[in-house]
């Protein structure tokens, strides 16, 4: 690194970057969407600006892995930062619906962008220091557990600040008018997410060292990155555990898929009104962050107590998909006691999903080099939002009850019991050489695979 950093301190900058780029996004979970209603949007138009976001992040997943892998972890964390201070001004001040899908869109970019160069960075730090073999798991454990913190408190800032900024009917109307329509009591929290975004791309720039990178031309770039997302793809293919990995981080998907598309409408049923029912998804959506940083903080713990962090996956994924299933028995039942087995069963899915993320990921980073860590990191992600997408469609076309539900749960179940054969034999998380040669950013798989290659699955890449 350009300047002396120990892991104390590289685990409170990766920390830091976590709750800076997800505060924003925190904040505009409970006014993005009534906020687009007040422009006048209807629920078709909606329906496609989330579908311009989830589109362009998948269309962009990979190639945006490997460009952080080429060019750098810092100046691609910047890009996504910038992107979505754009993004985030579009969506709080456009009133024309291209204006909003173009922040949308801009937003999955964002979203592309920041997947895996944060955490390729604080991993890349800690090999560095301390050697490939090192323990990375607590820095991700606190990391997950600081962006879910970062989510709980946008979640409810973001749904405070209009209603307190509507309460009073002259600061409200003073605003509107102030600004010809363009600022609403609504928009407050998106564009207070632009400018922390300004803290996060000052504070990725200032705060994250890295090792000087042989200069790239754009033709170099465009040479190398497809290089290297042939040699992300190619991981699960050649090593079982990657292929757990990434296929669990399918599972998850699945899960939160169903537990996201599905929970607004029991709000609502349970309360007796679409608008009441908003407030408790809310309250529900900041229960569940918390509970999945209660989750990932108690990674480490779950590790040590299984013997290995492939059984704390089984432990963790089993644990959410018992939330789903109690989710699933309990469809259609507005009794006290059936309302309470509920609620426990989102808290459920939730905790098992962060206490799974951090053993999953401690596994893929002992299995990958550098070269390619974003890019991996990058098809864990890829793999989420893929079967959360083909999950969507079918929880949409099934009757409402119990059967959805248990869908995502059926599925969150597979992924940990395929993990089961592994963690049976399995040492208790020794250093294992990375599969790609850590000298070349062009990587090439090495050697044998060093485990069979049976079919396995597990990981919430969240």
């Amino acid at each position: 690194m350009t300047r002396p950093l120990d892991i104390d301190t590289a685990r409170r900058r990766y920390v830091t970057v976590c709750v800076l780029f997800w505060l924003p996004l925190g904040l505009t979970i409970a006014p993005l969407i009534l906020l687009f209603t007040a422009r006048g949007m209807t629920m078709t138009a909606i329906a496609g600006f989330f579908a311009a976001h989830s589109l362009t992040a998948a269309a962009l997943e990979l190639p945006t892995g490997g460009l952080s892998d080429v060019l750098g972890r810092r100046a691609v964390l910047a890009a996504a930062g910038l992107l979505n201070l754009v993004a985030l001004t579009l969506q709080g001040l456009g009133t024309a619906p291209w204006l909003l899908g173009l922040g949308m869109a801009l937003m999955g970019a964002g979203r592309a962008l920041s997947s895996g160069p944060a955490e390729a960075w604080y991993v890349d730090f800690v090999h560095a220091y301390s050697g490939p073999g090192a323990e990375v798991r607590t820095g991700l454990a606190r990391g997950s557990s600081a962006t879910s913190a970062a989510l709980a408190a946008g979640t409810l800032l973001g749904g405070a600040l209009p209603w307190l900024l509507g309460a009073g009917p002259d600061l409200g109307a003073w605003l509107s008018e102030a600004t010809s329509g363009r600022v609403l009591p609504l928009s407050v929290p998106l564009l207070l997410g632009a400018a922390v975004e300004i803290a996060f791309v000052l504070y990725v720039l200032t705060a994250l060292p890295e090792p000087s990178r042989p200069s790239a031309t754009l033709r170099d770039v465009l040479r190398d990155i497809p290089a290297t997302v042939a040699g992300g793809l190619r991981l699960g293919a050649r090593d079982a555990l990657v292929r757990r990995v990434f296929l669990s981080a399918g599972a998850a998907g699945s899960a939160l898929a169903a537990i996201e598309l599905l929970t607004p409408g029991r709000a609502a049923a349970l309360t007796g009104a679409s608008e009441s029912g908003a407030v408790l998804f809310a309250a529900l959506a900041c229960a569940g962050f918390i509970c999945s940083g209660i989750g990932s903080h108690l990674a480490p713990l779950t590790a040590r107590l299984a013997g290995t962090g492939e059984r704390a996956v089984v432990v963790s994924l089993g644990t959410g998909a018992s939330g789903l299933l109690l989710l699933g028995a309990t469809a259609g039942s507005t009794g006290v006691g059936s309302v309470i087995l509920a609620a426990t069963g989102y808290g459920l899915v939730y905790l098992g999903l962060g206490a799974a993320g951090p053993s999953e990921n401690d596994i893929l980073h002992r299995r990958v080099a550098s070269a390619v860590r974003a890019t991996a990191l990058s098809v864990q992600s890829l793999a989420l939002q893929l079967v959360a997408a083909l999950t969507g469609l079918i929880v949409g076309t099934l009757r409402p009850g119990p059967v959805p539900w248990l869908l995502g749960g059926i599925a969150l179940l597979a992924g940990a019991l395929l993990w089961i054969h592994r963690s049976g034999s399995a040492s208790p998380d020794p250093g294992t050489t990375p599969l790609l040669n850590d000298e070349s950013r062009s990587p090439s798989i090495v050697g044998p695979d060093l485990h069979q290659p049976d079919v396995g699955q597990s990981d919430a890449g969240r």
